[in-house]
């Protein structure tokens, strides 16, 4: 299926590794014009060596000022801004909610939630002139069933389906599609870390831990970041110019998480 995706505008954050980077590389195999941030600038300069067709700039989106100088780089260099990918996040921390340290919750927050408001807020004006605009904002099945152990996370991730659902209201009039993908458990380092991570807390061992994960799932495997990256893809095509409010799980049909 040709998604006709070439020239497209794109901006992905948090986007150096993971599922964000499978997001910018699908895009940019698409034809698609790419410009991505992230705050580990380790990352970011590896990026030079495997993927020199991705514009990669150090960004942190919980800091206010600097999102907003980002975007507008984003839409000087791209010429513009078609799509708008909210990835950036990170897992928080895991405990009983008593033991969870008041910076802890902040600062996931901060990343998780109030980062996409930083980026969201200066690229409408520039979604307001494309042909085909979209913004696509990560959240996390934990958005829906909640998550034990993970309440800021899974807090934080409740509010990008609230966001995006209020955005999609609120700039439907301007034609901008607003969706939230949710994905599951993923394959990668960094599913390994909240599994791990869990299974300490609890005293259980890592394949304890996964297996009761699975349990809870019709498809018992982990979703791959390509499949998030194809879902962000179709999203942001003409192909899905009615699509917009929409919280759409990829995720095996994942009834809890624990």
């Amino acid at each position: 299926m040709d998604l006709n995706l070439t020239g497209q505008r794109v901006v992905v954050t948090g986007a150096a590794s993971g599922i964000g980077l499978e997001i910018a590389r699908g895009f940019a195999a698409e034809g698609a014009c790419v410009m991505l941030c992230d705050a580990d600038r380790q990352e970011l300069a590896a990026l030079a060596g495997t993927d020199p067709n991705l514009i990669a700039v150090p960004c942190d989106v919980a800091d206010r000022d600097a999102a907003g100088a980002f975007i507008t780089d984003a839409a000087a260099r791209l010429g513009g801004i078609d799509t708008l990918v909210n990835n950036a996040g990170i897992a928080g921390p895991t405990g009983p909610v008593e033991e969870i340290a008041p910076e802890q919750w902040d600062r996931c927050l901060q990343v998780c939630l109030t980062g996409q408001f930083n980026m969201t807020r200066t690229a409408v004006p520039h979604l307001r002139a494309s042909a085909n605009p979209s913004i696509i904002n990560l959240s996390s099945l934990a958005g829906r069933v909640g998550f034990a152990l993970r309440t800021p996370y899974a807090a934080a991730k409740w509010g990008v389906i609230g966001f995006t659902k209020s955005l999609s209201i609120e700039l439907g009039p301007d034609r901008i599609r607003v969706n939230a993908v949710l994905p599951g458990l993923v394959s990668g380092d960094r599913q390994r870390r909240v599994l791990e991570a869990k299974a300490q807390r609890l005293g259980k061992s890592f394949a304890e831990t996964e297996a009761q994960a699975f349990s809870y799932t019709s498809i018992r495997d982990y979703v791959t970041p390509g499949q998030i990256a194809d879902q962000c893809l179709y999203l942001a095509s003409a192909r899905a110019s009615t699509i917009s409010g929409q919280a759409v799980s990829v995720c095996g049909d994942t009834q809890m998480l624990a």
